[in-house]
């Protein structure tokens, strides 16, 4: 479709001019009248904070997203862009997006008032209309607002000419959505000068007399702890914000898991076939909701999902690295290999200062409880009643990164018992299947105290509690 190039053919085509949060709240109410999500890609805030976003832009609010790290507060600031029109037209050479009905820069404004109707006209894209800027200490006035340039100046106009302005980033996002991350990182004093353009919708440079009435949907996030820790959002600055939005982690281990499935990336190479087991990935998701729940864990700091993510990534990885080492072809990871957790898990928590040098134990302690709980979800205990019974005759089954899904195979033989349990997890009868299946019934049965374990190094041996 051709889109108008001129002031005449843009006001002929019957084009509206609108203000971006009017623009928004239009392809809102559009989206939330056909039944579609606000934000895609977001698991979890369905009932809890897309219904207070959708508010929020609704009522034309700018906002402020409060929760600790990774909990998808940059992924909805930056999907807001989706609700802008694709493309919206602009006075050309406009380094502010001038509105070609309504120019505010001395540029757009000559331009207009020579040309008229033949004032020619770019198309800019929603993907343009998007400013963004974390928070730093050395952020300055001239980084958001604008500053002299000198450039300018040396190529001969006055200082008291506007064109030898540069503009900052706010202005260069005028009729489009800025987003300051990790908002209380921002010195006091710079985030004084956001006040007008959260309030009275206008940003002054340096010691100009110029007024440009800024058209812009501001949108933060900020950790509530950084309130204490680094900084502090000015109390004029808050009252500003329209809406302030809490996020949180996934509330129990099924989104967790979701999430993870969602987010991960996928491992792929010739000649290997890679399958994760429902109860596997759902230890993963539970080893993140009791690290949560854990004293030893510094809860201030939070248990990030991005833990989740690259424990199911670590999980597959080593399964994948034990699978090639026996020549096997079907990837399929067990409860031993858990253990490899501990170098994706360690740098993403913080542990509480009485704890120092029990960051393994403290971490090992949880992945048993994820376990635990996980098995006693997925299984039911009259069913393995005659396997402990052979056990307590005397059987014992050796486990580890060195025992091939061949030799866990065998075991089916000899305990039949074990098939209507493979069968409840939804594990298939390959050999890779069986080994994972085996693992996590013997490691559960043992942490419900039904069977004795003796581990030493990456082996363990299971044996009957007689």
């Amino acid at each position: 479709m051709t889109r108008p190039g001129t002031l005449g053919e843009l006001r002929a085509s019957g084009w509206v001019s609108r203000p971006v949060k009017d623009e928004v709240r239009a392809n809102a109410i559009a989206r939330i009248s056909e039944g579609r999500q606000l934000v895609d890609g977001v698991v979890g805030y369905e009932d809890t904070v897309l219904p207070q976003l959708e508010n929020a832009l609704l009522a034309g609010h700018d906002v402020i997203f409060l929760g600790e790290r990774g909990q998808a507060k940059t992924r909805m600031i930056r999907s807001l862009t989706d609700l802008l029109d694709e493309w919206m037209p602009i006075v050309a050479g406009s380094e502010i997006n001038d509105d070609p009905y309504h120019p505010i820069s001395h540029h757009a404004r000559v331009m207009v008032a020579e040309r008229g109707d033949e004032t020619p006209i770019e198309w800019v894209h929603r993907e343009r209309r998007f400013g963004e800027k974390l928070a730093t200490p050395d952020t300055s006035i001239a980084d958001l607002i604008g500053e002299v340039d000198p450039i300018k100046v040396a190529e001969g106009r006055y200082l008291s000419d506007e064109l030898t302005i540069h503009y900052g980033l706010v202005p260069r996002t005028n009729r489009g959505i800025f987003s300051i991350n990790e908002l209380p990182d921002l010195a006091e004093r710079i985030q004084v000068g956001l006040l007008n353009v959260l309030e009275e919708r206008d940003v002054q440079i340096r010691g100009y007399k110029i007024r440009l009435p800024i058209d812009t949907m501001l949108v933060a996030s900020a950790n509530p702890e950084d309130y204490t820790n680094r900084g502090r959002i000015i109390t004029p600055l808050k009252d500003r914000f329209g809406a302030q939005i809490r996020t949180h982690y996934p509330l129990d281990a099924e989104l967790e898991a979701a999430v993870v499935e969602q987010e991960a990336r996928p491992l792929t190479a010739d000649g290997l076939t890679v399958h994760v087991p429902g109860f596997m990935a759902e230890i993963v998701a539970e080893t993140s909701q009791q690290a949560r729940r854990s004293p030893h864990i510094n809860q201030r700091s939070g248990v990030s999902v991005r833990l989740s993510i690259a424990n199911y990534e670590t999980l597959v990885a080593n399964a994948t690295r034990r699978a090639l080492r026996h020549g096997e072809h079907d990837v399929v990871p067990r409860v031993s290999d858990l253990d490899a957790l501990v170098a994706s898990t360690a740098g993403k928590v913080e542990f509480e200062t009485v704890d120092d040098g029990r960051e393994e134990q403290v971490l090992d302690r949880i992945v048993k409880t994820a376990v635990l709980e996980t098995f006693r979800a997925r299984t039911r205990p009259e069913k393995l009643t005659d396997v402990v019974n052979s056990f307590e005759e005397g059987m014992v089954v050796h486990t580890g990164e060195d025992i091939s899904s061949s030799e866990y195979g065998r075991l089916l033989d000899e305990l039949p018992a074990l098939r209507e349990t493979l069968a409840d997890l939804d594990v298939p009868e390959s050999p890779a299947g069986v080994a994972s299946a085996v693992e996590f019934v013997l490691e559960g049965l043992h942490l419900s105290k039904r069977l004795n374990k003796d581990a030493v190094g990456g082996r363990a041996s299971y044996r009957g509690r007689g």
